[in-house]
């Protein structure tokens, strides 16, 4: 049987995105954390915290590696910065807004600007001595190998 996540929508909410809402739910994430709720040690979790905007992310699995690919454009390779400590990856950065000039005037600004914070926890045999990121043309993948298992061994039992 195969459970889908199903995210509650309001009418008058269409999607649970500003920071007021992001905070209920990082809220509730630390109390589960604390009373001892327990999630699947191969889930990938995310946890939502307060930053200006939050870039679209895709996660996948294949047998050898954890791949996340974040569509960041017009950021800077140096203005990103990807951490992993604690079963946690961290990738935040920033995208500064353009001044206006003299000559050039905005009609309409939709893009987000400022400071992004995306944090996953990551399943444990994810092996953060080999973690890997590359950044190009406004997409950051970061590449975790996972643990290599040992091979079980296989032994005759003798049926007496």
């Amino acid at each position: 049987m195969n459970l889908i996540r199903r995210e509650p929508t309001l009418p008058f909410f269409p999607r649970f995105e500003t920071p007021f809402f992001r905070e209920f739910e990082g809220m509730s994430d630390r109390l589960n954390k604390f009373l001892g709720t327990w999630t699947r040690p191969y889930e990938v979790t995310e946890s939502l915290k307060v930053a200006d905007w939050a870039p679209a992310v895709d996660i996948q699995e294949t047998d050898k590696e954890y791949l996340l690919k974040l569509e960041i454009p017009e950021v800077k390779k140096e203005d990103v910065r990807v951490t992993f400590a604690d079963n946690e990856l961290t990738i935040t950065g920033e995208r500064k807004l353009e001044k206006e000039e003299k000559n050039k005037k905005f009609h309409r600004i939709e893009r987000a600007y400022g400071t992004f914070l995306r944090t996953f926890t990551m399943p444990y045999d994810a092996d953060e001595t080999r973690i890997y990121a590359e950044f190009k043309d406004g997409l950051l993948l970061v590449k975790l190998p996972k643990l290599e298992k040992p091979r079980p061994k296989t032994v005759e039992v003798k049926v007496s």
